[in-house]
């Protein structure tokens, strides 16, 4: 029997109750979201907390999605009235871009300072996503300096700080936030496998089962050429396919352990670029319509 995974620290808790505060003071949210989960990422604490601001939604770890899936989903928010750019946080040009884009969505406010005469002011911007998304790489661009600690683990960023940079951008770090309880537990496997989740939470096999069932319906050549499978293998039910898996690794019957290598090489696009949501999927984002 499959485990329900559910994590919500106290300090996520702590943190929704200061992101609450401090959206008061901020000129625009920018919601950092993982591009191989554009909807499963979106937080609906943040989505509630932030209805009256305006919000940019930033898609990181792009170079790790399906570019036309990437594509799609931008067109998808545009449908929805919704701001929305994708970037590769390791490429140049993301403060250019992000400024851009946040002075696009606060037009109407920098045009009526400049009316009445005011010099230009700081943008003031809270930054929050689910640990693990990006957020302090993202952070490190938009600021040119190594401010934000930057780690490949969720839960790294721990307090809240305002960092400033070159450019318009005052920028205020906020940690990794998730929400109380995962109504649906497909995005629960979603987060857990691209590594919002902390490996406590969860058991490593319902997740590695869950990225072998995505990829033999998505992509079942990278299965085969990862794992050097016989095409005849991919027929076998998945949890005696992660057996077969463990034995071509060399892992015997460690299974637990196989798991774990599965989970890596999803997460470091070692199966390719891939997106778990997808935006013809009705009932995924008809419940964030």
């Amino acid at each position: 029997m499959q485990t329900n995974i559910q994590w919500f620290p106290g300090h996520m808790a702590k943190a929704i109750r200061q992101f609450e505060e401090n959206i008061k003071v901020v000129d625009v949210v920018f919601e950092i979201l993982d591009a191989r989960i554009p909807i499963s990422s979106i937080n609906p604490e943040i989505t509630r907390i932030s209805r009256n601001k305006p919000r940019l939604l930033i898609l990181t770890k792009a170079d790790l999605a399906d570019h036309q899936l990437t594509k799609q989903w931008l067109l998808w928010f545009q449908k929805q009235g919704q701001a929305a750019i994708t970037i590769d946080a390791k490429t140049p040009g993301v403060q250019k871009k992000v400024e851009q884009a946040a002075k696009r969505l606060l037009a109407n406010k920098l045009s009526q300072q400049q009316a009445k005469g005011f010099s230009p002011q700081k943008i003031k911007a809270i930054c929050v996503g689910v640990p693990n998304v990006g957020k302090s790489t993202l952070l490190n661009q938009l600021i040119n300096r190594r401010s934000a600690p930057v780690g490949n683990r969720p839960g790294v960023t721990k307090g809240q700080q305002w960092l400033t940079g070159n450019g318009r951008l005052e920028l205020l770090d906020t940690p990794g936030i998730l929400w109380p309880k995962f109504a649906d537990q497909r995005v629960a496997e979603k987060l857990a496998l691209t590594g919002a989740i902390r490996e406590r939470a969860y058991h490593s096999d319902d997740v590695a089962l869950f990225a072998i069932q995505f990829f033999k319906q998505t992509s079942p050549s990278a299965l085969l050429q990862r794992y050097h499978l016989d095409v005849s293998e991919l027929e076998l039910a998945n949890p005696e396919l992660l057996l077969t898996i463990t034995a071509k690794l060399g892992m015997k019957d460690d299974y637990d352990r196989a798991a774990d290598r599965i989970i890596t090489d999803v997460r470091k696009g070692k199966l390719g670029p891939f997106t778990l949501d997808n935006p013809y999927d009705s009932e995924l984002t008809g419940a964030t319509d």
